[in-house]
């Protein structure tokens, strides 16, 4: 970015920030769910989906986060 201040949810800055922990490293959609909402699958519906979506548009970095299919989200390693 630009170095423009963004604003996120505190559901959007933790996903950001669990993400950023590992860059390169798929982490399954229950990892996501359990550490940033701190409770199992059941119940959650489309809400990782929705969240992941709102924090590439906020970025607007679209192939920051990518989506592995059938799996789950990795944040993009620089230079990769």
């Amino acid at each position: 970015m630009d170095g423009a201040v963004v604003q996120l949810t505190r559901e959007e800055f933790d996903l950001r920030v669990l993400l950023a922990q590992r860059p390169g490293v798929v982490f399954r959609r229950e990892q996501l769910i359990s550490g940033v909402w701190r409770t199992s699958w059941e119940g959650i519906g489309r809400t990782l989906e929705v969240h992941v979506a709102s924090l590439r548009a906020k970025l607007r970095m679209p192939g920051l986060i990518e989506t592995v299919r059938g799996v789950g989200y990795r944040l993009v390693a620089p230079g990769s």
